[in-house]
Order: C-alpha cells, then sequence, then structure tokens
C-alpha cells in the first residue's frame, strides 16, 4: 500500500521476520524472549480482549508504564481494537497533570503497570469517564486485590482468545477498517506550561516518517537495540519500536526497578548482558556516560590515564568533523589511531558490550565535543533533530554521512526551507525558523484549533526551531536554538542561549548545568547547578576545607576562571558574542530534576520553571553585590 496503516506495518514485518526476536526482557532474573510472530499473536490476543470488554474503534486509551515488552503489545493491541493510544510519562505526578491528560483526551480506558497502579488509584476519582483500569501485572509490589473498575491484563487476553474462537471475522474486519488518517496517538508535550497540547498522530504519520528515517540512517538484520528512553514518546516509537521491527532488529528493556532511581541503576547490568549494537540517547545521558568512562580511566592512573588522553587526542585530530577525517595534512594519524582503537578503545567498548556500533542522540542539540569523543572511542554518538509534531525525525546524522556541529541530512521525502521572520525563504547558510512540509506533519492539536492553525500553515508545520541548511551540502540542517528561548537585551537584540549553556557544561569540570538569562536587562546572567563533589575535592587538593569560607570562595573561584575561559584572553575567546556571556553567576542550590519540574521528561532544562524557582536570586543578581560572585547567597548555596 502507498499509505500504509501501523497494522499494515505489524502485518507485513511480523510475517517477513516471523522467526526473529523482537523483544527481550529480564523476568525474574532471567532474559526472555518474544518473536516478531508472537507479537503480533499477542497483539490479536490483546486486541480482541478489548473489543470483548466493549471497547469501540476511535475510543481513547491511556497507557502508564515503564518501557517493558507489555507497554509494545498492549498498544499494537488496543491499534488493532481501532483505539487511539495516548502515552502518558512516568515522570507524571499524582496531581493535575495526570488528570488533566486523561480528562482531556477523553480516555474511557486505561493501561497500567502495577508500578503505577497507586497513581491511578488516587486520582481515579478525579477521572469519571474511564470505565475500566487495565493492570499489567497479576501481582506487584504492594498490591494483591483488585477495586471495582480494574481488572488484570491476563483476564483480557483470556477474553481474547475466547472472541478470537467465537468472533474472528469482527475481530479482522475492524483493524482492517483502520485507516491512515485514522488517529494512533494523542501524545502530550512535556507538560512545561499548566495546559500541555495532546499532539494528533496519525497511523500514516507513523508509517511516513519510518519511511523517511530509513532514508539516513539503517540497521543490520538481527541487530540489538537497548532502550532506555522512556517509550511514551514518539522518539521511542520510531527510531525504536517500529525501525527495529522493520529491520528485522530485537529491542531489549532495561530491568525495571521498584522506583525510577533503582531502574537506571540497572543500566550497566542490562548494558553488559544485552551488549546492544544500537542505542537511543539524549544529551544528559550522553554526558554521564563520558563522566563514566573518564571516572573508570582516571581510576587507573598513570600510564593508562595518560594513554588514553593521548589516543583520545590523536583520534580527534584525525576525526575532525567527520565528514573530512584524515585531511588538512592529518592523514598520517590514521596508523596510530587503528593501533589505539585496539589497544585502548577496544576495552572502553567492552565495557558498552563490546559490540556497540552508534548511538543516536535527539531531544537536545548534543554538544560537538561529545560528538567528537564518543567518535573517538569508535562509538559515534550521531545527532539528530525532530519534534512530536513531525513524528518526530527531520533529520539525522549516520555512519558514513555525518557533520559534526550539524543535525543531520534531512530525511526523504520531506521538504524544508528556512524562513524569516516576515515568513520568506532564505538562501542556504542563513538563520532561520525550520519549517517542514510531509506526510510526517500531526494532523494537529486536538480540541485546540487555535493552536493548529498558528503552527500548520498550508501544510508547513513551522517548528520555532531556528537553524539553517549547509551551504557546502544543502542536504544537512543545522539546528542553532530555540524561538522561544531567545534571550532579549535592553536594546531589543535577540540572542538563542543554548551553545553557551551546552558548551560550558561540556567544557567546565565544575559545572552541571546551566541556565543563561537575559529578559531586557543590561547584561546577562547565569544560573549555575555546581558539582559540588568535584569542587570540594579540588578545594582539598589545594589545602582547603571545602566546608569553610576560604574553601568557597577558591571554589567560586574556579566557576569564574571557566566563565572568563570565554572572554577577551581565554581559551574559548570568540566562541560566543562577548555581550551576551553572563557578567554575574548565581549558584543553585538544588539540582534540576524531574521531581522538581526543573527538568522534563525528555530531561530537557525547562527554562521557566528555573526562572519562576530562581526569580529572587536572578533579580539579585542585578545589584551590586550580587554581581560579586562571592556574594552571600553563592557561599551558602555551596552548603
Amino acid at each position: 500500500m502507498e499509505r500504509p496503516t501501523i497494522i499494515d506495518f505489524v502485518e507485513k514485518y511480523t510475517r517477513q521476520y516471523a522467526d526473529h526476536v523482537y523483544l527481550r526482557e529480564k523476568v525474574d532474573g532471567v532474559w526472555k524472549e518474544i518473536t516478531q510472530e508472537q507479537t503480533r499473536q499477542e497483539a490479536y490476543r490483546i486486541g480482541a480482549g478489548l473489543m470483548s470488554l466493549g471497547l469501540k474503534k476511535g475510543d481513547k486509551i491511556a497507557l502508564l508504564s515503564e518501557s517493558r515488552a507489555m507497554w509494545i503489545l498492549s498498544e499494537l493491541g488496543a491499534m488493532y481494537a481501532g483505539a487511539t493510544d495516548v502515552p502518558l510519562s512516568v515522570n507524571l505526578g499524582e496531581g493535575k497533570d495526570l488528570v488533566f491528560r486523561i480528562n482531556h483526551s477523553e480516555s474511557k480506558w486505561i493501561l497500567v503497570s502495577g508500578n503505577h497502579l497507586p497513581k491511578i488509584r488516587t486520582i481515579l476519582p478525579e477521572c469519571p469517564n474511564v470505565e475500566k483500569v487495565i493492570v499489567f501485572d497479576d501481582t506487584a509490589f504492594d498490591y494483591e486485590k483488585l477495586e471495582p473498575k480494574e481488572i488484570r491484563m491476563s483476564e483480557i487476553q483470556k477474553m481474547g482468545d475466547e472472541f478470537l474462537h467465537a468472533h474472528r471475522a469482527e475481530f479482522e474486519a475492524r483493524f482492517r477498517s483502520i485507516g491512515p488518517d485514522d488517529y494512533a496517538n494523542i501524545s502530550y508535550t512535556s507538560g512545561t506550561t499548566a495546559d500541555p497540547k495532546g499532539i494528533l498522530l496519525t497511523h500514516r504519520n507513523y508509517t511516513a516518517n519510518v519511511e523517511q528515517g530509513n532514508s539516513v540512517i539503517s540497521i543490520n538484520e538481527g541487530e540489538v537495540m537497548l532502550i532506555i528512553l522512556p517509550l511514551d514518546h514518539c522518539f521511542a516509537h520510531v527510531a525504536g519500536m517500529y525501525t527495529m521491527m522493520y529491520y528485522g532488529g530485537a529491542i531489549a528493556f532495561v530491568p525495571i526497578g521498584k522506583n525510577a532511581m533503582a531502574t537506571l541503576r540497572n543500566v550497566p547490568v542490562a548494558i553488559s548482558e544485552v551488549r546492544p549494537h544500537v542505542m537511543l540517547s539524549v544529551p544528559a545521558l550522553a554526558r554521564n556516560f563520558k563522566k563514566n568512562i573518564e571516572g573508570a580511566i582516571k581510576k587507573k592512573g598513570g600510564f593508562t590515564e595518560k594513554l588514553f588522553y593521548f589516543a583520545l587526542n590523536n583520534a580527534i585530530q584525525y576525526n575532525k568533523e567527520y565528514y573530512n577525517r584524515g585531511t588538512g595534512g592529518t592523514f598520517w594519524r590514521k596508523p596510530l589511531v587503528s593501533l589505539f582503537d585496539k589497544l585502548v578503545f577496544s576495552k572502553v567498548r567492552e565495557s558498552f558490550g563490546g559490540r556497540m556500533r552508534f548511538f543516536v542522540g535527539g531531544g537536545a542539540l548534543l554538544d560537538i565535543e561529545l560528538q567528537r569523543f564518543f567518535c573517538a572511542v569508535g562509538m559515534p554518538m550521531f545527532q539528530g533533530y525532530g519534534l512530536t509534531e513531525a513524528t518526530p525525525i527531520i533529520c539525522a546524522n549516520s555512519e558514513g554521512h555525518a557533520r559534526f556541529g550539524s543535525s543531520g541530512r534531512i530525511v526523504k521525502p520531506m521538504d524544508c526551507v528556512i524562513l524569516d521572520a516576515e515568513g520568506k525563504e532564505v538562501p542556504h547558510g542563513t538563520r532561520g525558523e525550520i519549517v517542514i512540509r510531509g506526510e510526517n506533519v500531526m494532523a494537529g492539536y486536538w480540541k485546540n484549533p487555535k493552536a493548529t492553525a498558528d503552527t500548520v500553515i498550508d501544510g508547513w508545520l513551522h517548528t520555532g526551531d531556528m537553524g539553517y541548511i549547509c551551504p557546502e551540502d544543502p542536504d544537512f540542517l543545522y539546528v542553532v536554538g530555540r524561538f522561544k528561548s531567545l534571550l532579549i537585551s535592553s536594546d531589543g537584540e535577540k540572542y538563542s542561549p543554548e551553545g553557551f549553556e551546552d558548551n560550558i557544561t561540556e567544557t567546565s569540570k565544575w559545572v552541571n548545568a546551566c541556565v543563561l538569562h537575559n529578559n531586557q536587562k543590561p547584561y546577562c546572567v547565569a544560573l549555575f547547578v555546581p558539582d559540588k563533589a568535584a569542587l570540594a575535592e579540588a578545594a582539598q587538593k589545594y589545602g582547603l576545607d571545602p566546608a569553610s569560607d576560604d574553601g568557597k570562595r577558591y571554589m567560586l573561584d574556579l566557576i569564574q576562571a571557566d566563565v572568563d575561559s570565554y572572554k577577551k584572553g581565554g581559551v574559548h575567546e570568540g566562541m560566543f558574542p562577548e555581550r551576551w556571556l553572563p557578567s554575574a553567576v548565581g549558584i543553585c542550590d538544588q539540582e534540576f530534576t524531574i521531581a522538581n519540574k526543573m527538568m522534563n521528561s525528555t530531561m530537557k532544562i525547562v527554562r521557566g520553571k528555573v526562572e519562576e524557582h530562581y526569580a529572587d536570586l536572578l533579580d539579585y543578581l542585578y545589584t551590586p553585590e550580587g554581581k560579586d560572585i562571592h556574594n552571600a547567597r553563592n557561599i551558602a548555596a555551596l552548603g
């Protein structure tokens, strides 16, 4: 079919790769496997069971669970029954964010894992339209008995067996009635505002974006992807769930812990046991991986540490920006690259299972130094770009086709232009708003015609992101920031802060997170989340007590020195316009986390929440006392 549905897609590829393992999950300490054929059969059982329960075509069914096999099986089952899935982030609390999404989407049914059932039970009285809550687990940590509206998934599967036996033709007629323009998902934005928008993604949006994604990146048959990112994001759907089905590959899940932190602690073990070929990443994960690698090297110390950094520097200089490897008189480094890869970097890769080919990074801009680092150690982390409204992939770098600093080649078939403030197309190399048109563009925002009309104009999706098309190679797109996060100086000039924020976080040993701020003020200021452990260690080495005022002043001097490195005479001079560098620095007394809502579920900083929480500190930084980095508030924040 020219415009296949997700059902058409699943029918085709689960039959083509019927015996291939598709899902791998650790249950009770043992890795269990589900083939593509078994995936389709389980989707039949669940879909038929939902029909038996009374689910009608077009009903909305919310899904709240950790990333696991049943997540995928139940979503596919719901779609076979003709439902529109409403994936919910596990980071949503038992409050208005969760209630809003369930009620706004008009969900009548909820699929939920045992871990998150308590949340649903808490909010259910505020969700009067919900008819049934379907619980994945027969037993789970703190519950055994079900409440009135609840039913176990095992019961749904039994009902599905009976329905298929007695009414198979009705079930098949249901899934064959689904069209490419029917809604597959209502995918809500990350919740940085009181009323997040519900993004309507159709069956064809998804299958089109899988086809488009395959124009820039590919997977080998039988390869394994370890899923770390939450499945409620369409990036994990397209780049993970559907792409691996398309190529006959497998998806493995990180074993689920009792809470998010416990699950995160299972990641290293999962990597060593699964030995993935590819992983999806976001900048926050990339930085953690890099710190872990460097931490392990530092522990070995001495000769090993010196050899590692010598090898790293040699590979970075040879690789350059990837597309121009070995040019400009660096060809002589190639034998050394090969030698050190065997002696040094192969051991680093063993800690990632030894089979890792590459990471695909999305969610936010990936610092170019991170890209150079991972390429040097032989596990390239390729930057991609997209947004949920585009289902989501717009461009991506890949093996053999990458330009570090860019967001990669634009997918095909899709139109991409750059427009200026007046809506006129600008030449390649000129910055403006990224605007796209293709079958991956969302159907609109659920029950929000105004936002839809403002965002999709004559079929063109206005992303709100700023970028430019590479003049040397127009296949490549550079994304340089967001319009909505532009800083505005006192004279009205605008500037995108992400470049500095990402760069100082990457290059500084002392800064874990940064938010640059200027709202029509005479100068810029910055909020820093410090790496207190690293600063304390440095102070001790200098002979100071980290808890003393002198120790804290020394630590603040280290941070100020890194800021000054971007100014005239510094090692990073000229990287960013001097007027947009921070003239004052505020030290945050807590980290940006999902729990305090200063970071969203895609691990991106929620600028508005940070500025709201630290409004008083930001005002203070514009006072003579606050402009001095040794001010009382900064000293107190270091604890």
